[in-house]
């Protein structure tokens, strides 16, 4: 697997296969899911990038920048928490 998204997000799961003996699968995550999960971390890189811009020019902090980046790194935990777990 070259996209370190999906490999992040398989997960591995115990099926009953023939004659009771138990095998694992990996399933992958939807499309959408790791589509999604792309977009907020490139989202992530440009506020980042975004707020440190606003520091260095305006020698001022922005908390609006600083509380969607804050909401973006819930959201991708919380993906992935969610998802492996």
């Amino acid at each position: 697997m070259r996209d370190p998204v999906k490999k992040a997000l398989t997960r591995t799961v115990q099926v009953k296969g023939p004659r009771g003996r138990i095998q694992q699968v990996e399933v992958p995550p939807s499309k959408r899911l790791i589509y999604g999960v792309w977009f907020a971390v490139v989202s992530l890189i440009a506020l980042t990038t975004l707020e440190a811009t606003y520091i260095l020019v305006l020698r001022n902090f922005s908390n609006e920048i600083f509380s969607a980046i804050t909401g973006l790194v819930g959201t991708v935990l919380g993906i992935f928490l969610g998802q492996k777990g």
